[in-house]
C-alpha cells in the first residue's frame, strides 16, 4: 500500500470497527478512468457489496492492505446496519484545504464522523439513520445507505465529532434541499412562474422589462419603503444578519426585485455595494460557477414579485413590503428550523449517551453472570473433591477400627490362656 494512502485506523468509530462489514480495494484503470475495486479481504478476489461471504472484519481488511494487493479498506453499506453515507466530491482542495460553501454547509449540519476522501479533494460523511426514498444522487453529492462501498481513510476532519452520530432530521433537510428538490437548478425551478417566462437575452434573467439606470434604480430602492434596510445592506451593515453570505443574498433579493431578475445588472449593482468581496468571484462550485453567480441564481430563483414601473407608487411600496415580508418570514421559519433542529440534536445525543451507557452496563451485567458461574462451577468442584476426599478417609478409618476390634475379640477370648 502507498504511504500516502496509510490509514489512520485509530481515528476510525468503534461502530464501525466492530462490524464485519469491511472489503479492500485497489485502484486499476477501467477505460482510461481510475476506478477503485473491491477486493475480498485475505482471499484477493474481486469482492461484492451485496455477497457478504466476500466481506471481513476491520483488522482482516487492514493486515491484508499490507501486501501488494491492496490499496486501502471500505465500508460495505446493508440494509441490517443504520448507517448511512455522504460522499462530497470536487468540494475541497487538496493543497489548501479549502471548502465549498455547499460542502461545508452539510457537513456542519450533520455533524458526525468526517473523513476526507483517498483523493483529498472530497469528503465522506457517516451517520447513523434512515435515507429518505427518491432520487440519492445530484451533481457531486451522493447518499448511500444499502448496496455500496465507501473507501475509509481515518483521515478524520477534526472539526467534527469522532462518532457516527445520529441526524435524520438533518439528512432529511439535507436530501431535500441538496438532493431530491431542484433548488440549484434554476431551469426546472419555473414551476411558479408561467410557462411564458424566460431568461432574457440581456441578463438572464426572467422577462420582466425595467430597464432603469442604476442611478435611478438606487434611488428608487432608498426611497421605497424598506429603504432603510437597502441603505443598511448596500451600505455594507450586516446587522441582523447571523453571516455575510445571508447579508449577500438580501440584498440580492432586493436587487432581482428592482432589475426585474436582470443578472448582468444585479452583477454590477452588487459590485458597487459595501458588501462586495474577493470571496464573490471565488469558484466554490464543482460545476464552475463562482459564488457571486450562485447567490445571484438563488436570488432570482426565490424571488416571486418584481418591480413593475408601469403600475406606479403604490404597487412599487407594496411589492417591496412584500420582498420584506416574505424575506422575514423566511428568516423567521429559517430559525424556527434552525432551533428544532439543534433540539433533535441535543436530544439525539443525549439519546446516544444513554445508549452507550446502556451497553457499558450490559457488558458489564454479562462480565459478573460470567463470573458468576465461574465461581460457582469452581465451588462445585471444590465440593466434590471434598467429599471425595472424606470417603477415603473414612474408609481408611474404618479398617483401622475392623483390625483393632478383631484383635480385641482374639485379646478377650485367649488372652488369659498361657501357651
Amino acid at each position: 500500500m502507498d504511504a500516502d494512502l496509510a490509514i489512520d485506523s485509530e481515528a476510525v468509530p468503534d461502530s464501525l470497527r466492530e462490524r464485519e462489514q469491511w472489503v479492500c480495494w485497489r485502484e486499476e484503470d477501467r477505460d482510461g478512468k481510475p476506478t477503485k475495486i473491491p477486493v475480498t479481504p485475505g482471499a484477493g478476489g474481486f469482492a461484492s457489496s451485496t455477497e457478504p461471504q466476500t466481506w471481513g472484519s476491520f483488522e482482516t481488511a487492514l493486515e491484508y492492505t499490507e501486501t501488494e494487493h491492496a490499496d486501502g479498506v471500505g465500508f460495505v453499506f446493508t440494509d441490517d446496519d443504520p448507517i448511512v453515507g455522504v460522499d462530497l466530491d470536487d468540494c475541497r482542495d487538496p493543497e489548501t484545504g479549502d471548502v465549498d460553501d455547499v460542502a461545508q454547509d452539510i457537513i456542519e449540519r450533520l455533524d458526525s464522523y468526517t473523513e476526507v476522501s483517498p483523493s483529498g479533494t472530497g469528503y465522506h460523511v457517516l451517520i447513523r439513520g434512515e435515507l429518505p426514498e427518491g432520487r440519492n444522487r445530484r451533481g457531486s453529492i451522493e447518499l448511500y445507505d444499502t448496496a455500496r462501498f465507501f473507501t475509509v481513510t481515518g483521515d478524520h476532519v477534526e472539526e467534527t465529532p469522532g462518532r457516527v452520530a445520529r441526524r435524520q432530521d438533518a439528512l432529511v433537510a439535507i436530501h431535500r434541499e441538496y438532493v431530491q428538490d431542484t433548488y440549484t437548478e434554476p431551469a426546472s425551478e419555473s414551476t411558479h412562474r408561467s410557462e411564458g417566462d424566460e431568461q432574457s437575452a440581456s441578463g438572464g434573467g426572467v422577462d420582466v422589462d425595467v430597464d432603469l439606470e442604476d442611478e435611478e434604480l438606487l434611488e428608487k430602492a432608498r426611497n421605497a419603503s424598506n429603504g432603510e434596510k437597502f441603505e443598511r445592506l448596500w451600505n455594507g451593515n450586516m446587522g441582523g444578519y447571523d453571516s455575510q453570505s445571508e447579508a449577500d443574498m438580501a440584498l440580492c433579493c432586493l436587487l432581482a426585485f428592482w432589475t426585474g431578475g436582470d443578472r448582468t445588472q444585479m452583477e454590477q449593482l452588487f459590485r458597487q455595494s459595501g458588501l462586495h468581496r474577493e470571496k464573490w468571484d471565488e469558484v466554490h462550485y464543482a460545476d464552475g460557477s463562482t459564488y457571486g453567480e450562485k447567490t445571484i441564481e438563488r436570488a432570482i430563483a426565490t424571488t416571486s414579485e418584481f418591480y413593475d414601473p408601469d403600475a406606479g407608487d403604490d404597487t412599487e411600496d407594496r411589492d417591496t413590503t412584500s420582498v420584506e415580508s416574505s424575506a422575514d418570514a423566511r428568516d423567521d421559519s429559517e430559525r424556527s428550523r434552525a432551533y428544532l433542529a439543534e433540539k433533535n440534536r441535543l436530544l439525539s445525543e443525549r439519546i446516544d449517551d444513554l445508549e452507550a451507557t446502556l451497553e457499558q452496563k450490559t457488558e458489564r451485567i454479562d462480565t459478573l453472570e460470567a463470573e458468576i458461574e465461574r465461581l460457582t462451577d469452581e465451588l462445585t468442584t471444590r465440593d466434590q473433591q471434598d467429599g471425595q476426599s472424606q470417603g477415603e478417609q473414612a474408609a481408611t478409618t474404618g479398617g483401622s477400627r475392623s483390625e483393632s476390634e478383631t484383635q480385641s475379640v482374639w485379646e478377650r477370648l485367649f488372652g488369659g490362656r498361657s501357651e
